[in-house]
């Protein structure tokens, strides 16, 4: 069962590691959104590039950002009657929505491998003014969907685990790093 743990804990250190690089981009959003106010009101010279890359950065922002969030509990859940389960049952029945995460996140992976590999294999551009790829856009999704299905992974065999009552997971191991506040 150690092999368990460990794949646990590295898919949940890996998705911590890209969630805090991937967080550093809205400051490059922020930068670059000041830059373009700067030229146009300030300089009446507006840029043709800006606002479509700090699109292209949020969009690898959202997607990469999955598998952190869901690691850190932080997806938005309606709790009416999740939050008044004790531990167990609550992770019973998260065993039984989580085959709707799979479906949904396993389409989301299929569909974006075949997305992505169209794009790259065109060398996919986005046909403005500017004219940037946008393949490593489209790159990221199959990327951060497969981050967070392993997440997702990690949450199942957490649930499993507290379910049946197994010892290969205790819930104070669950803790990411960094957040013990």
């Amino acid at each position: 069962m150690s092999v368990l743990s460990a794949f646990m804990r590295g898919v949940t250190r890996l998705n911590d590691f890209v969630g805090r690089w991937i967080a550093l981009l809205i400051f490059a959003m922020f930068a670059f959104l000041l830059l373009e106010v700067g030229f146009r009101y300030l300089l009446k010279a507006p840029t043709v590039w800006t606002n479509e890359f700090t699109q292209m950065l949020f969009g690898i922002y959202a997607v990469m950002s999955g598998g952190y969030i869901m690691a850190h509990r932080g997806h938005v859940n309606v709790d009416l009657l999740h939050s008044h389960l004790k531990p167990r049952k609550r992770a019973v029945l998260d065993l039984f929505t989580s085959v709707i995460f799979f479906i949904f996140t396993l389409a989301l992976l299929w569909f974006g491998i075949d997305m992505a590999q169209e794009s790259i294999s065109s060398w996919e551009t986005s046909y403005s003014a500017w004219n940037p790829p946008i393949w490593p856009v489209k790159l990221a999704i199959p990327l951060g969907t497969g981050l967070l299905v392993l997440q997702g992974l990690v949450k199942l065999l957490e649930d499993i685990a507290v379910a049946f009552n197994l010892d290969y997971y205790t819930p104070d191991q669950g803790e990411p790093e960094g957040e013990h506040l």
